[in-house]
């Protein structure tokens, strides 16, 4: 029975991913910010494990962790957590920059470093859920874009340092999908939201679960997926 770790799971894609693999009967590790968000979570995924840090400052997560019951073995590491911040240039603050950075792109570099050895013991994966923003940045998405794009740089950088030790690297790249974080993005941008528009985030856990579910003949180093309406 596989084990996953998974960021972001109390919503949106992680929630739909989440949801699945524990139907399934995977064993699940969930990242919650703070001890009463991990109790929500194991309630909605009974058995399910749960992890406690705070993406958003990432230099805390090491000492967070050591406190706490880790897996010997980790057979995927799924990290779909993010937050966005919308804005020009020239009026994002220093904090939009960082907190965007910090849970977008630092926190899934640390985690990835902390869990490395139990997922080279099973010769795991890791699968970052990035945005379209990481292909191609907007006006009003840098700073977001700039995380997303530096995720891409670590997932490459980590598949070749990682092909051999048996860990495969995924990154999937979602269009504007229906969750929190879209109805949330359509008021910065002083937009109408309507989800019939968008990706279904089941839609999008299919391409995870299909990444994660490879055959290890062969492996996913990049997954687009767009609205099809």
């Amino acid at each position: 029975m596989a084990t996953h770790l998974i960021t972001g799971a109390g919503s949106g894609i992680g929630a739909a991913v989440a949801r699945r693999l524990h139907e399934r009967g995977d064993d699940l590790l969930l990242f919650a910010r703070d001890a009463g968000r991990g109790k929500e979570l194991a309630a909605a995924h009974p058995g399910a494990g749960v992890l406690v840090g705070d993406l958003t400052n990432p230099e805390r997560l090491s000492w967070a962790l050591s406190h706490q019951t880790l897996p010997d073995r980790l057979d995927s590491l799924l990290h779909i957590a993010g937050i966005v911040d919308l804005g020009p240039v020239g009026e994002l603050t220093p904090k939009a920059w960082t907190s965007q950075l910090n849970v977008n792109l630092v926190a899934p570099a640390e985690l990835t470093r902390l869990f490395l050895p139990q997922l080279r013991a099973s010769q795991g994966q890791v699968i970052f859920v990035n945005s379209g923003a990481g292909l191609t940045a907007h006006a009003g998405w840098a700073a977001y874009g700039a995380s997303k794009h530096g995720l891409k740089a670590l997932a490459d950088a980590l598949r070749q340092e990682e092909r051999p030790n048996g860990v495969r690297v995924a990154s999937v790249y979602p269009g504007r999908t229906a969750t929190p974080m879209q109805v949330k993005v359509h008021g910065q941008e002083g937009k109408e939201y309507d989800a019939s528009r968008w990706i279904d985030p089941e839609s999008v856990a299919t391409t995870i679960l299909t990444a994660l579910d490879l055959p290890r003949d062969a492996e996913i180093n990049d997954l687009t997926v767009r609205p099809g309406r």
